[in-house]
Formats: structure tokens, sequence, C-alpha cells
């Protein structure tokens, strides 16, 4: 399978009260298309610096990013953003929904976004995937969490990404809804082909994904295959 990210000798470096601070050191990772991998670590660990920079949304200080097979280092802000429009969803931990946008206006910003014709119509497709169509017209205020997190998911799919990065997607929400919502990202990735990045500190999350890439102090510690790292406990 062809890699749709692929991290090379990548590190980040900010500058914390007049001194240097390095949250990432010499990341590489490669990523295969049509897979699901886990990034855990504890907090602090740079893991969400990692998402950011393998999306194109922040730029690293060295190495480099490619995102299907597009090189990010050296584009533009603009660039980025097009390239994210045309092949990245996301879910975050605290929905990013626009809250003035009713839950159907939501999942069409995307779409809107690329320009494309009569998006209404998939727009509501993916609504009644995740269970909200009759919710369509609500406001994000007048939502549950659960069922923000379901808009923000019917949003990450409406422009059909080749690769979703999940960022401590359930961290908002009860164990009850937050099961619901993890089995709609895994069923809508499988049926969509995407590939699916989680960022997460559960590792009961983790464990779902096929590869459990440990980062602390902004090192890689470990990568291993799901199923070997459940034989050695």
């Amino acid at each position: 399978m062809e890699n749709i990210l692929k991290i090379t000798n990548l590190s980040k470096t900010y500058q914390s009260g007049g001194q240097p601070l390095t949250v990432l050191h010499d990341i590489n990772i490669s990523i295969e298309a049509g897979s699901t991998a886990a990034i855990v670590g504890p907090s602090g660990s740079g893991k969400t610096t990692l998402l950011g920079l393998s999306a194109g949304l922040d730029r690293s200080t060295t190495g480099t990013v490619e995102l299907n097979g597009i090189a990010l280092d050296n584009l533009s802000e603009d660039q980025r953003a097009h390239v994210r429009n045309q092949h990245v969803g996301f879910i975050f931990q605290n929905f990013q929904l626009l809250p003035t946008l009713t839950a159907l206006e939501n999942v069409m910003v995307p779409l809107e976004l690329r320009g494309e014709k009569n998006i209404k119509p998939r727009a509501l497709e993916l609504l009644a995937k995740v269970g909200l169509e009759s919710r369509s017209h609500h406001y994000p205020s007048q939502l549950s969490g659960g069922e923000q997190q379901r808009v923000s998911l019917a949003r990450a799919f409406s422009n059909a990404p080749k690769i979703l990065f999940a960022d401590e997607p359930t961290g908002n929400l009860d164990a009850e809804t937050a099961e619901k919502v993890v089995k709609l990202i895994f069923d809508l990735n499988r049926e969509a082909g995407t590939t699916l990045i989680l960022v997460t500190h559960d590792l009961e999350l983790a464990s779902k994904t096929q590869r459990i890439i440990r980062i602390k102090g902004g090192h890689i510690v470990s990568d291993e295959p799901t199923d070997k790292i459940m034989v050695h406990g």
C-alpha cells in the first residue's frame, strides 16, 4: 500500500520566554493509506503538536511532512489550507462547530469552501448517517455534546477526506455517548476507506486501531501493531 502520510526527521521548537523549547524531536512515521493508527501519550507529550504538523495546521522547524504525496513544508498558509480542504477531515475534542450556523449549515461549510454544487442533499445524507436528520435545523447550543460531536463527524466526512485526524474525539463525552461516537467514527471510516489517525490518552480507544504510536517527551518511544501490544500486555 502507498503511504498517505510520511513524516521524516520532524522537529518542532517554540520560543518560550526567550528560550527555545523543543516539543518534538526527530519524528519519523509512515502511515499507509486506508489504515488506522493511534498516537498516545501523556498530556504535554507533543501528540497534538504532531497532529497539527501532520495536517499542515502548523509548520515544522526541521524535517518534512508529505500528505497524500504533497510536501507541506514549503507551501504558503493558503496552499496548506487548500490541501486540507481537499484531503483532510478533522474531529476535535471541543467540536468546533460554528455557533451561528445550524447543524446542516455546519456540515455544508467544507463543501461550500470547495465550491461544490448541490451540496444540501449530501449534507443531509451525512446527518442521516449519524442519526441526526431530524436535528438538521438546530443550532449547536440546542444540541447535546454527543449530538454536536456527531455533527462534527458528518462535517469531517463531507469532503470525502483521504485522511481523518481525530484529536481526543471523546474527551468531552460521557462513557455511553463516547462509545456511540467511536462506533460511528470507525463505521464511517471503514465505509469511506479513509485513513484514520486518532490522538488520545485513552488506551481502550487506541486499541481499536491497527497500530499504536506512543510518544513521550516529544520522542516516539514505541510504534507497534495493536495485536502485538495486546499479546505482550
